[in-house]
């Protein structure tokens, strides 16, 4: 009858949720289980608490000391046991004995990737001939699963729920004016005198123009923008021309925060920390070309950003020398 129900839910149970609820079972413990499946804790609980709340019952009864199976729970786990065979045996009576990683492999990534990061493409190709690649370059953030793509990544603050991220590089992001923009217009000192500044803003999860931004110590600060762009090159040249306000990554701008074209605005109040990610869906079975993807993916940050080629690329390939000419204050003019 529980495997009945199972089939017939509206909202059908995750294979990720069965392997977790089986392996906590298996390894009495949730800090253990998540050990073994090399997942954070939380995770694991998150997926113990999903599987509950889709089957409407309690599974295990948690005490200070151990886990145990309620009556509900001893059913449901011999089922689940019998689903997770079942699985496995249909991987093995379909996997090709050479082990090749081959398969349709879809993949979204920001438009600021360099020249290095399109050989790693290149070199990832020659070494996984079966594997059909698609690539496609944006600033929106695709949903993977109702979009139907594998991998993505992505620049951001934020990893969302529901995916697996690997971490590739972190910079801080502040706000920025040219000093000819600061002598004209004034330099803010506090968060709410960006109301009577000229912002020059991003899009939101790469969508909706973005109204807010990030004050260093939480929460946020209302912003009204005079450009909007999802290209932060555009962004940050607006800024050095004296046009406004931006918020950029160190990535972008800290060539120009050296020789003093732009000056770092609000310091210690605005600023957020950017993340360049690898993300994925989160489940338990991962496709073989995804996981080695991820991996070439790891492997081309560890070496390209530790040797900074990455941040020169990305200056050089956005049309922007890294030691341009200061653009010139505009003197204010004199009261009568």
């Amino acid at each position: 009858m529980i495997w009945y129900n199972l089939i017939q839910m509206q909202d059908p149970v995750e294979t990720a949720e069965l392997v977790a609820f089986t392996r906590i079972v298996d390894a009495r413990s949730l800090s253990r289980a998540a050990l073994d499946l090399g997942l954070p804790r939380a995770t694991i609980g998150r997926r113990l608490a999903r599987l509950e709340g889709r089957l409407g019952a309690r599974l295990l009864r948690r005490t200070t000391r151990s886990l145990v199976l309620t009556e509900a729970g001893e059913a449901f786990y011999r089922h689940a046991r019998l689903v997770l065979d079942a699985v496995a045996n249909a991987e093995a009576s379909v996997r090709r004995p050479d082990d090749a990683i081959r398969g349709d492999l879809r993949v979204t990534v920001p438009p600021i990737m360099t020249h290095e990061f399109y050989e790693m493409l290149y070199d990832f190709l020659r070494a996984h001939p079966d594997v059909r690649l698609q690539v496609h370059f944006g600033t929106r953030h695709v949903d993977l699963r109702r979009d139907g793509y594998d991998v993505a990544v992505r620049a951001g603050s934020d990893i969302e729920p529901g995916l697996i991220g690997r971490v590739l590089a972190r910079a801080p992001m502040y706000a920025v004016a040219s000093p000819g923009y600061l002598a004209d217009h004034g330099t803010p000192r506090t968060a709410k005198d960006l109301r009577n500044h000229r912002c020059l803003v991003g899009f939101a999860r790469g969508e909706l123009p973005q109204s807010h931004w990030p004050l260093k110590g939480g929460g946020q600060i209302h912003v009204e923008g005079i450009l909007v762009s999802n290209e932060l090159t555009l962004l940050g040249e607006a800024a050095r021309q004296g046009l406004g306000i931006a918020l950029m990554p160190t990535l972008f701008c800290d060539s120009f925060l050296q020789t003093g074209e732009l000056v770092h605005v609000l310091p210690g109040i605005i600023e957020a920390d950017a993340k360049l990610a690898v993300v994925h869906i989160e489940r338990e079975f991962v496709p073989p070309q995804v996981r080695a993807f991820v991996e070439a993916v790891v492997v081309w940050a560890k070496r390209e950003l530790a040797t900074g080629r990455v941040q020169r690329a990305q200056l050089v390939n956005a049309g922007i020398p890294r030691k341009a000419r200061p653009v010139k204050a505009r003197k204010r003019p004199r009261r009568a």
